[in-house]
């Protein structure tokens, strides 16, 4: 069973093309990807709805999070051992992303965003980090 199959089955995903394919995207793409980039490497493979109930699914299941981007978007990235997906646990998005602002990658940073203190009366739902800069890749580029 291949590595694909593997995640699908312990995330409790059916198995199916789509799935398969966004996944194996995620997998090579080590950073954050909106659904157009998304369909625009699928289109000829599937559908706008389809991709957009495989991210739901993913999305429901702690296999991806969404990430805010600084344009008003939203892109996905793939849960790591950051995002707290233990059996029993809280699953939590409460770590740093950072944007390229040469090459336009949006990444997962394994530091968590410090606890903040709100007011009486304010209830967190989630935290957004957005840190924008050069990677790595773009930092240190021959």
């Amino acid at each position: 069973m291949t590595t694909i199959k593997v995640k699908l089955e312990k995330f409790k995903l059916r198995t199916t093309p789509c799935r398969e394919e966004v996944l194996q995207l995620f997998e090579l793409n080590h950073f954050a990807q909106s659904q157009g980039e998304i369909e625009s490497e699928l289109a000829n493979q599937f559908d706008r709805v389809t991709i957009y109930r495989t991210l739901k699914s993913f999305l429901s299941s702690g296999l991806i999070h969404k990430v805010l981007d600084d344009e008003g978007g939203v892109k996905y990235a793939l849960c790591k051992e950051l995002c707290h997906h233990q059996e029993g646990a809280h699953h939590q998005h409460d770590h740093v992303h950072f944007k390229c602002i040469q090459c336009g990658q949006t990444t997962c940073l394994e530091i968590e965003i410090p606890k903040i203190n709100l007011p009486e009366g304010y209830i967190k739902q989630e935290s957004n980090l957005l840190i924008q800069g050069k990677c790595f890749g773009c930092n240190y580029e021959l």
